[in-house]
């Protein structure tokens, strides 16, 4: 299985709302002379929970602790594999999607990330059930990547158990005007669309280098960006033919990568 990397908690949509990004992992029975993934493994643990049998390998060129959505990935690689095991036509089944989408939405603690690998392109999920969101903007996609990881567990144990009404409707509009902006393909919107109240600032406050790049990516022309994820990455819109400037405008202290939006999600190789 081929699964691609996410960009998750996209703008004020927490938890709701991920990108696929056209970094990937390959989850696949282990081969004479692979690397075999012990049981600990988040690939293995969801092979084991869909009733995968043998040995797996994992490869990945998506990296560990940076808000892009590792753990996600394998998981839906390893549940797929298992799904493939047992019947391989079950993968255009939207049941048995609807299937791996919970299990791996369950191990995972939330289900934006392992919503888009699945599915690809931009999706919004209650992680019981997702649907793809229409992208009709013309834009381009730039993450910066620090060399310093983040534990999503320990980084949302410091996000307040109650917000204020005030917060919670902010984020609520600025969603609904997300959707749309994408939908429509309005890039004034949708330069507004991602500010969000309820996790970034507190998040940025531990990783001040990442709240930095986003900043000199605003500056330099991205038309909007958030915080990938729990970070430390950051990603940022681009207009079209732009993504290459604005990288090169980004600290040296991190690699910054221009992506494509994968719209295919997890595949069979």
């Amino acid at each position: 299985m081929r699964v691609p990397a996410s960009s998750a908690n996209l703008g004020p949509g927490f938890d709701g709302i991920a990108m696929a990004l056209s970094l990937y992992a390959t989850v696949r029975e282990a081969e004479n002379g692979d690397a075999i993934a012990d049981e600990f493994h988040p690939a293995s643990i969801a092979f084991r929970a869909l009733g995968g049998t043998g040995d797996i390998s994992v490869r990945t060129d998506i990296p560990m602790g940076r808000g892009l959505g590792y753990s996600g990935a394998v998981r839906v690689g390893g549940a797929l594999l298992a799904t493939v095991q047992q019947d391989a036509s079950a993968l255009l089944s939207p049941q048995w999607r609807q299937k791996v989408l919970v299990a791996t939405a369950g191990l995972e603690g939330h289900g934006d990330n392992v919503a888009a690998s699945l599915l690809g392109g931009v999706v919004g999920t209650n992680g019981t059930f997702a649907a793809n969101i229409m992208n009709n903007c013309a834009v381009e996609v730039v993450v910066w990547v620090p060399s310093e990881s983040t534990s999503t567990h320990a980084s949302r144990t410091k996000l307040p158990s109650q917000v204020s009404l005030a917060d919670a409707a902010f984020n609520i509009s600025h969603t609904a005007l997300l959707v749309g902006a994408l939908n429509s393909g309005d890039l004034e919107a949708l330069g507004v669309a991602t500010a969000d109240r309820l996790h970034q600032d507190i998040r940025f406050a531990a990783v001040p280098q990442s709240k930095a790049a986003l900043d000199a990516g605003l500056n330099a022309g991205a038309i909007c960006g958030w915080l990938s994820g729990s970070g430390p990455s950051v990603a940022m819109f681009c207009r079209a033919g732009e993504a290459a400037r604005i990288a090169q405008s980004l600290p040296a202290q991190g690699s910054a990568k221009v992506l494509n939006i994968d719209t295919a999600g997890a595949r069979l190789l």
